[in-house]
């Protein structure tokens, strides 16, 4: 991750602003990241992907069965066979 400081931003906020619309960029304050700076699209992208949480007791009924039905994956299947040994 790039890193500007604090003091980059304020007084040439250009290339700053150019970096972080790429890819998230720390903003330093005395030696330390503080802060984050990225793009808006990037931030949306990282809202969508927050995580809903549940205690067990008012778990959807929809996500129990879920849970109930056993997991696959054709690339671990073929490792089974060293289970067996």
């Amino acid at each position: 991750m790039d890193r500007f400081t604090a003091q980059d931003l304020q007084r040439n906020p250009g290339p700053v602003q150019q970096a972080a619309g790429k890819t998230p960029v720390a903003i330093t304050y005395r030696g330390r990241d503080r802060f984050v700076m990225m793009s808006t699209d990037e931030y949306e992208r990282l809202k969508r992907r927050d995580r809903q949480s549940f205690r067990i007791e008012d778990l959807p009924e929809e996500y129990v069965e879920l849970l109930k039905e056993p997991y696959s994956n054709p690339e671990q299947d073929a490792l089974n066979y060293l289970l067996d040994e």
